[in-house]
């Protein structure tokens, strides 16, 4: 079994060093400072990361291929590649939605006649009246309507469903369906789906999750208001982690024009400066957990006309340089919620191969940043099927020097 060395400055989330690492059979064997002479080197300006993973993404394919046209699991996994992302997780409302073991299983063979790189987990989807599969899969709960019809309509619909589900591991989309109602004819989008649905139910995910003892995850954060909620949850001992998007981090409502209002739109919208600011700062103390982008790929032209999303996988090393070279994010913290954090989150459902950090064991899966290289997003370089990014002609501080999924390098 032929092995690589690969020398750098390689990085987990509590510490840096300089030295060497050994991969074989497509695992990281041996880490050390001479392990022999390298097949890859990489130079001070570079840092070598565990793959780094993004568990919020809607790649649109499933049995029906009837979204296929935007986006499919083998251009998703191109995109990811393209942005340095190892391992994603898929969310589940498609229009065949993975509810129960046949529909998820169905789901599973359809990816795997992709044949795809990259490791792919599945959600499987929580809607009224469902019951958890017979075996472990991570789920997620749309609390109001979204994109797609796998939502809830009234949260005490909810409360009855979750009650079949203790001890999972469920993720909300936080908006409350029964105030979305009552703002659905206000004059723009955020204001349909303004702060107080999404802080409202935070209150309620958090007391689902107290309640049926879920290992819960909230979803595409935006809410400062609502980060006290989630601190003084984990304070009580809620097993309750956290999403923020780059969209959320980058753009806040003085963003929007009359002109991009159409693709700059998602679900929850954008928020205040203050808002997008909180959620910058909680994400370097650690109240957010993970960089998951919500890849919603759709065409510009779904976009025009009101469909809710935007395509990130392309550009999430990029974006990742910005966070350490413009807002001072240390390489160890990006360790955390690009890498360690969501491997700790698919690793259940991965087995044998392990995400998220470099060690013996672990997936010989790399993620090498260039803090030297900028990089000027282009349409041309996308890889994403919808053919679009809201960074187009936004040029990042670093660049996406080197990929390697299980030992192989792929960029």
């Amino acid at each position: 079994m032929s092995s690589t060395i690969i020398a750098g400055r390689f990085v987990n989330p509590e510490r840096e060093w300089t030295g060497q690492i050994r991969l074989e059979g497509g695992t990281i064997v041996e880490v050390g400072e001479q392990l022999g002479s390298p097949d890859a080197e990489f130079g001070k300006d570079c840092y070598v990361f565990a793959g780094m993973g993004d568990i919020h993404i809607h790649a649109r394919d499933d049995q029906s291929e009837s979204q296929t046209y935007k986006e499919d699991f083998r251009t998703a996994a191109a995109a990811a590649v393209n942005g340095g992302v190892v391992q994603v997780a898929d969310m589940p409302n498609n229009p065949v939605a993975p509810i129960d073991d046949a529909s998820y299983r169905a789901k599973q063979q359809h990816l795997a006649t992709r044949d795809v790189p990259i490791q792919v987990t599945l959600y499987a989807g929580i809607g009224p009246g469902t019951r958890p599969l017979s075996f472990a899969v991570p789920y997620k709960a749309y609390m109001g309507p979204s994109v797609g019809d796998l939502f809830f309509s009234t949260l005490a619909d909810l409360d009855e469903t979750l009650a079949h589900y203790r001890g999972q591991c469920v993720s909300f989309h936080c908006e409350d369906p029964e105030l979305l109602e009552q703002h659905k004819s206000a004059a723009t989008h955020e204001q349909r789906r303004p702060a107080e649905c999404e802080l409202s139910a935070t209150r309620f995910a958090l007391q689902m999750i107290e309640k049926y003892e879920l290992r819960g995850k909230l979803c595409h954060y935006s809410v400062g208001e609502g980060l006290p909620l989630i601190r003084a949850a984990r304070a009580k001992g809620l097993d309750v982690t956290c999403e923020v998007t780059p969209h959320h981090l980058y753009y806040d409502v003085s963003d929007l024009t009359d002109e991009n209002r159409g693709w700059m739109q998602m679900n929850p919208p954008l928020r205040d400066i203050a808002d997008r600011k909180a959620m910058l700062a909680a994400l370097r103390d650690g109240t957010l957990d993970y960089l998951a982008t919500d890849h919603a790929p759709h065409t510009l032209e779904e976009n025009a006309a009101g469909i809710s999303g935007q395509p990130h996988l392309d550009t999430y090393g990029e974006f990742v340089t910005w966070l350490m070279a413009e807002q001072g994010f240390t390489a160890g913290q990006v360790a955390a919620f690009c890498a360690e954090n969501p491997g700790r989150f698919v690793n259940p459902y991965t087995a044998p191969l392990k995400f998220g950090r470099i060690e013996p064991g672990y997936v010989a899966s790399l993620t090498v940043l260039n803090l030297a290289r900028p990089t000027t997003i282009r349409r041309e370089d996308l890889k994403t099927k919808c053919g679009w990014s809201p960074f187009e002609g936004v040029t990042f501080p670093g660049s996406i020097e080197a990929v390697y999924i299980r030992g192989e390098r792929h960029k």
